[in-house]
């Protein structure tokens, strides 16, 4: 008999305990499912790198003006009218450390100067104070060594200043902002620095430059329109409502 009642109370222990694993087995479940799901949002829009496209690469750096980094991915990272994303688009900064911009976002990068993919086209940004980009010898090296593959090499607002420290455009006309061109043309005279006053954009070559800001959607869709053609510039514009922030007050 007592040896009946130990069997009894060792199988209802084991009933119990099964019944009370079960949920945490659907606690667990739901976590991992939650987990999945979180991660699915998060990556859903995180483009993968095609080795068959073109490469566009966006410099960043500490202080960064984000507005000229934006600019450019929202030029070259929208599709074709019919869905085909035609460019990779990647951000590149010194170490994989976060950056932050002038503005406060912080950014990460999807490559290194270390491990940075064949480009077709570099864009260089600015900051108010280029002074600690211009004296970092691995930002100058890179734009130096990367504009040896590229076909066209882009620089908006006063990231002139590492085009010039670069020395990669001597000889070439270069616009810079509004207000920035004596000085650039006193510190770099082998570039032709153009009277920012009156010229926004030029191209010269296979070097590009703006007065940044805003002005650097000009540069990007230049280029997209000689990297595409005119009929994808004009559906970029349109999906961009370029139209409305021209005639808003209509």
């Amino acid at each position: 008999m007592k040896n009946l009642r130990i069997l009894i109370f060792i199988m209802s222990s084991a009933i119990v305990s099964c019944s009370s694993e079960k949920p945490k087995v659907n606690a667990e479940n739901s976590k991992i499912a939650e987990i999945e799901k979180k991660s699915d949002t998060t990556t859903k829009h995180i483009k993968p790198f095609n080795i068959d496209l073109p490469t566009i690469g966006l410099l960043m750096y500490d202080g960064v003006l984000q507005g000229e980094v934006v600019a450019t991915s929202d030029v070259f990272a929208k599709p074709t009218k019919d869905g085909k994303y035609i460019f990779n688009v990647i951000t590149i900064a010194e170490t994989e450390d976060p950056i932050t911009t002038e503005e406060g976002l912080r950014l990460i990068p999807d490559y290194t100067f270390d491990n940075c993919p064949k480009l077709n086209a570099l864009f260089i940004p600015s900051a108010y104070d280029m002074s600690t980009q211009v004296q970092n010898t691995s930002i100058v090296e890179f734009i130096r060594e990367k504009n040896e593959e590229t076909e066209y090499t882009v620089s908006n607002c006063a990231g002139a200043n590492l085009i010039g420290k670069s020395r990669i455009a001597d000889g070439h006309k270069i616009v810079t902002w509004v207000g920035g061109g004596k000085q650039l043309q006193k510190e770099y005279p082998n570039l032709l620095v153009q009277d920012d006053s009156l010229v926004t954009y030029i191209k010269d070559g296979k070097f590009l430059s703006s007065n940044g800001n805003l002005a650097s959607y000009i540069s990007a869709l230049e280029l997209l329109e000689i990297m595409t053609n005119s009929e994808h510039r004009k559906f970029v514009e349109s999906y961009l409502f370029l139209d409305r922030l021209q005639n808003w007050k209509n």
